[in-house]
């Protein structure tokens, strides 16, 4: 199916609310610990099965994607996820907050291995399509600070997961109707990849699982944590909350650019060659965040976003180009099953780091994290031999990654 304009706004819109979901207890958990008389660090444990389930959903998500039809699992999603946003505004306590948002992480897992995979289907641009579906995502970060901060300051921080919670029914209502029905689902359709060697093939999905864990335990960890990282280091510069969300919104909308610049590199070079040095360049960032406050502290933190951001598209141009598009719902899943599941121990550690050893700490790990990760990558193949009808028998051609 290809991707009319209705199609691809509302899978872009997708993408936004599905990362403004996952991030809007992470601006209000002040407030909602406040209203609970607990220490917002006590309160962070209690979201962590909605990041296993946005992990270990991906898996059935991405099966069902394949064999049953991306068009169906992203209808379920949109009012899906909202559902689970109005039971988590209703909230009255510690263990009925952590059910529902549980329950709000199962739908959110079904963005990633379906509405991407969806909206590259036929795609000349596949890298600046992702990239533009990536600034979609990132729009709903910076969203769900903005538009949290500022509800949870007017109305409270209930209105702040039941105002996105009715625009994603309306989306899903809006899906429904304008999106055409699938003709045949993706499993079933010929296949048009040619398969690359074994070990090839191997050494790209054990550099995409490492790269994916690393880059989500670093994703987790700074969008989950900055709220309350530029809150305690911008004392007594800036203190009103609807503010520290304005300076959010600004650092991720600045942010989100990144993976426009990198779309349209991922079209043009091998992945390796631009993949490498910004995940590299998280590490001097990490650490010049960890000793800095005030706004040197604001500046680096939207310096090592740029980076983490412009990261993020690298996996899904990986699956796009190495694999064929009747599995890969399946592909993503499995890998965001891994990757988000491990990375869901930075949502649950997050709380009790801060709280025993600070910031610094939790920063340092960060650059540890990305050094690993840029290990990683450096490992990922720079030219890729891949089976070419044209060589004799036994030979393979050499191709970029790029295209």
């Amino acid at each position: 199916m290809k991707n009319t304009s209705p199609t691809s706004l509302l899978l872009n819109i997708g993408h936004g609310i599905d990362h403004l979901f996952l991030l809007i207890f992470a601006t209000a958990v002040a407030a909602i610990a406040a209203e609970w008389s607990m220490a917002w660090q006590d309160l962070m444990p209690y979201t962590v099965g909605a990041f296993v389930l946005f992990g270990v959903g991906s898996l059935p998500a991405g099966r069902l994607g394949d064999l049953w039809g991306r068009r169906a699992m992203m209808i379920v999603f949109f009012i899906g996820i909202g559902a689970a946003g109005l039971l988590v505004s209703g909230a009255r306590g510690p263990w009925s907050l952590a059910i529902s948002l549980t329950l709000m992480g199962a739908f959110a897992a079904i963005y990633h291995p379906v509405g991407i995979p969806m909206i590259v289907q036929g795609a000349t641009n596949p890298g600046f399509t992702i990239g533009l579906n990536g600034l979609a995502g990132n729009l709903g970060i910076a969203g769900a600070a903005l538009l949290t901060g500022f509800l949870v300051k007017v109305v409270g921080w209930r209105a702040a997961f039941a105002v996105p919670a009715l625009i994603s029914v309306m989306c899903g209502v809006l899906f429904a109707l304008l999106v055409p029905r699938e003709e045949i689902a993706p499993a079933k359709r010929p296949k048009k990849q040619v398969d690359l060697p074994r070990d090839v093939v191997v050494r790209i999905f054990l550099v995409m699982t490492l790269a994916a864990i690393s880059g989500s335990l670093i994703f987790n960890f700074t969008t989950n944590g900055n709220t309350r990282l530029i809150t305690e280091r911008l004392d007594g510069i800036v203190d009103d909350p609807a503010t520290i969300g304005l300076l959010l919104a600004a650092l991720y909308t600045v942010a989100s650019l990144a993976q426009l610049v990198v779309g349209k590199l991922i079209d043009r070079f091998p992945l390796k060659r631009i993949y490498l040095p910004i995940v590299a360049a998280q590490v001097p960032l990490f650490l010049l965040a960890a000793y800095s406050s005030g706004w040197m502290l604001y500046t680096a933190v939207v310096l090592f976003m740029v980076f983490v951001f412009g990261a993020i598209p690298f996996i899904d141009a990986m699956i796009v180009q190495f694999v064929d598009d009747r599995m890969r719902s399946r592909v993503t899943g499995m890998r965001l099953a891994v990757a988000f599941g491990v990375s869901a121990l930075a949502v649950y550690v997050l709380g009790p780091i801060v709280k025993a050893a600070g910031f610094t700490t939790l920063l340092v790990l960060m650059a540890t994290i990305s050094a690993l990760g840029t290990l990683f990558v450096s490992f990922l193949p720079g030219e890729v031999p891949v089976p070419s009808t044209a060589a004799p028998s036994g030979e393979v051609a050499v191709r970029s990654p790029a295209r």
